[in-house]
């Protein structure tokens, strides 16, 4: 295995992680930003409201885009196994 595999490698994994968790860390950030500015203007200072928009929000992504994400991590699986015999110079 030379340094390219490795780093092809690498690109592959990092490349698959940010689709998979980017939606989902992103809608988390926009409703906590939201729910931030309401606490804000309104001046509720309450812990559990940031806590339960925040976990629909990302059940609700979990949901939309589940089988989306799923295809991407099984493209992903599929492609290093197939090429697992190559990496380890057989």
């Amino acid at each position: 295995m030379n340094q390219n595999m490795v780093l092809y490698m690498a690109k592959e994994a990092v490349g698959a992680v940010v689709l998979v968790g980017g939606p989902i860390l992103g809608v988390s950030l926009l409703v906590g930003l939201l729910v931030s500015i309401f606490q804000a203007m309104t001046q509720i200072q309450e812990q559990t409201l940031t806590f339960i928009p925040k976990v629909v929000a990302v059940v609700a992504v979990l949901l939309v885009l589940g089988p989306w994400m799923l295809s991407v991590l099984t493209a992903y699986t599929t492609n290093l196994l197939t090429q697992l015999a190559t990496f380890g110079g057989m």
